[in-house]
């Protein structure tokens, strides 16, 4: 089992965690489409080569987002950083997945 925490811009919240969950994540038990999430802010500075979805090059970018966690199972996960990279609109977005203990 793996936990998986993403970054997502408020207007693409929902479209990424439906593609995540379409993929096989946010499985626990008899549940589905399970996750955590809370809003913050996200800053980043686009530099000389990049494409960015939004702001400048060189230039510092603060935009509200959602920190979402999920857990996803072994045997979805290659599925659902697919999906993830492919939902998101971000050229690349910020994750991290992290092996979760089952003790």
């Amino acid at each position: 089992m793996y936990k998986l925490t993403v970054f997502i811009p408020d207007a693409a919240l929902e479209q990424v965690k439906s593609a995540l969950f379409t993929a096989g994540a946010g499985k626990i038990g008899n549940y589905e489409q399970c996750c955590w999430q809370v809003q913050g802010a996200g800053q980043f500075m686009p530099l000389a080569g990049s494409t960015p979805h939004i702001g400048e090059h060189d230039s510092l970018k603060m935009v509200d987002e959602w920190r979402v966690e999920m857990v996803v199972d072994e045997a979805f996960i290659d599925a659902t950083i697919a999906a993830l990279k492919k939902a998101h609109p971000y050229e690349t977005p910020a994750y991290d997945v992290i092996k979760v203990l089952d003790f």
